[in-house]
């Protein structure tokens, strides 16, 4: 085959650096996986460079840190046999080229040195396997052994040895293969795909935490359908998120159908994807109908229902995200938020109401504009009549809200009366009564009864204190 040279990808003075190192040491280098991946595909200017040496990487770094004019620090990890440091916005890591070997119960292999086909052999895919040589004998020659360039013209996610094998000894690479697939929106090879369904199982040595990362960036890519139904047709997804799975299927009673709840999941996900970069809205998309399999139920008289769902699936998000162990914090309660009013503004847009307004502003807070985003890729029918119609009616509730929120300020609103003020103007000690009077006075705002201001809620504070039987001081 003839030798093939790619300067102008290794034309930073970063690598002209690297390269002045390795001779220095007397080792060869090489840059390789996503950089030279990337650079074929024209996918832009790389955050992260990996350089394999045939010797430590760790001296090869700390040799470049050297002769870089800003001395950076390098950061060693003397357990993995790598060392970083970082240049001009760009994270550079170092490795010796080695030889993996695996045990069933584990996806840490034991190393020893090798070569660069060793290092070669031991990439997830033949499109990370491209090494560009930064050695000055041959600088900029391509070193692709498993023809990964034609895998990139081809669109195939494909590995460099024999799959099951590849997919056994680290499991956490089927969900990188699909992620590759996802993000690049490239086919996995038949072989590579029967071999991720065949060792499914063994994504169970993997944890949660490096499949949730996977899994996020599935979610982050611009259409995350294609992972989903990737996962779902290799039988990860349910090992995962069953709570998806249990959507799945239509049932039919009498003569009447409910739609498959799982495949309309997908397509709110790929809606609100075009318009939101944030991943904690988009996994509320996707998890907006998980309460819908244990609420589903057949009625003669109305057909198929799913009573609370909304309340149900909230719920289940905590449960969700404390298996995976995901954050329990201020994303994990958005994402709650989310699922539980998500059927709010569709109920809103058939009859839109001052009060109902208020009362969803006030429940939804700073995140009504992601709820109305959310809401609005929920539409998913395919008839066009309909389709505008759904459409027009939030564009009504967008404006009502507006409307509303300029003149009644509800967003995140305290009433106006305080339980001091409370407790001065009756001259009482903390107690029921207070809590009583506060929920009137916002009841009271909320329906529109009275502004949200403070003379017309200390008036009605003293009318609610004086009905409960307080005195006023």
């Amino acid at each position: 085959m003839q030798k093939q040279f790619f300067k102008e990808a290794i034309s930073s003075e970063i690598f002209s650096v690297i390269s002045k190192a390795s001779q220095q040491l007397q080792i060869d280098s090489y840059v390789i996986g996503g950089f030279v991946r990337d650079f074929f595909l024209k996918r832009g200017t790389a955050k992260d460079i990996d350089v394999v040496a045939v010797g430590s990487g760790i001296e090869l770094a700390q040799k470049v840190a050297k002769l870089l004019p800003n001395k950076p620090k390098v950061q060693v990890f003397k357990t993995y046999g790598t060392a970083m440091l970082r240049y001009k916005d760009v994270e550079i890591e170092f490795v010796g080229a080695r030889k993996e070997s695996y045990t069933e119960d584990s996806r840490n292999p034991e190393v020893s040195e090798g070569t660069l086909q060793d290092d070669q052999n031991r990439r997830d895919f033949t499109i990370n396997a491209l090494a560009l040589s930064l050695n000055e004998g041959n600088f900029g020659e391509l070193l692709d052994p498993f023809n990964g360039i034609d895998d990139l013209e081809s669109k195939i996610i494909k590995t460099p040895l024999d799959p099951d094998i590849t997919y056994s000894d680290d499991p956490l690479r089927m969900m990188r293969a699909i992620r590759f697939a996802t993000q690049l929106n490239f086919e996995i090879e038949i072989a590579s795909l029967s071999a991720i369904n065949k060792n499914a199982q063994r994504l169970k040595i993997i944890t949660r935490e490096r499949i949730i990362d996977e899994l996020n960036k599935i979610l982050s890519s611009t259409k995350p359908s294609i992972g989903f139904l990737l996962l779902e047709q290799t039988d990860l997804l349910r090992q995962i998120l069953p709570e998806l799975i249990d959507l799945k299927g239509v049932e039919e009673v009498e003569g009447q159908k409910h739609k498959d709840n799982f495949y309309h999941s997908l397509e709110v996900v790929d809606n609100i994807s075009e318009n939101t970069n944030d991943v904690w809205l988009r996994w509320a998309a996707l998890l907006h109908d998980i309460g819908k399999a244990p609420t589903k139920r057949f009625s003669k008289k109305v057909g198929w229902t799913f009573h609370s769902h909304e309340f149900v699936g909230s719920k289940m998000v905590y449960k969700l995200f404390k298996r995976l162990k995901m954050p329990l914090n201020n994303k994990m309660k958005f994402v709650q938020k989310m699922v539980l009013l998500s059927s709010r503004p569709i109920v809103l847009a058939s009859e839109v109401t001052d009060s109902a307004i208020r009362r969803l502003v006030f429940d939804a807070g700073d995140d009504i504009n992601s709820l109305m985003t959310l809401c609005e890729a929920d539409i998913t029918t395919k008839n066009p009549k309909k389709f505008k119609r759904y459409h027009n009616n939030f564009e009504i509730v967008r404006a009502k809200i507006k409307e509303v929120e300029a003149r009644d300020k509800v967003r995140n609103f305290q009433p106006p009366v305080t339980g001091e003020e409370i407790m001065t103007t009756f001259n009482i000690k903390p107690c029921r009564e207070i809590g009583q009077i506060k929920e009137a006075i916002k009841e009271a705002i909320l329906e529109g009864e009275i502004p949200n201001e403070h003379e017309a809620c200390f008036n009605f504070m003293i009318k609610k204190g004086l009905s409960l039987g307080l005195k006023q001081n």
